[in-house]
């Protein structure tokens, strides 16, 4: 999970666990403590995301693939292509 998704799961969380009565959902499963399971996972995942970056020091390497040149000289009459 990225840190991104680790929020989301926070979130949805916090709203099934304080935004929902217990009484809007007849269904035999409680809706708090999904939300309370689904806070935990999000802080477990995003601690472990925090602590990933840190250890890579939290740089973005550069392109995955070598960009290539094109070594070709325009002149008046050879005039590179517009985009």
């Amino acid at each position: 999970m990225g840190v991104g998704v680790s929020v989301f799961t926070i979130t949805l969380g916090l709203i099934l666990k304080f935004a929902i009565s217990p009484d809007a959902m007849t269904d035999p499963v409680d809706i708090h403590v999904i939300g309370v399971i689904l806070i935990i996972v999000g802080g477990v995942s995003f601690a472990l995301q925090l602590l990933m970056m840190s250890r890579t020091g939290g740089q973005q390497r550069g392109p995955r693939f070598q960009q290539r040149r094109d070594e070709r000289t325009y002149d008046g009459e050879n005039n590179p292509p517009v985009p």
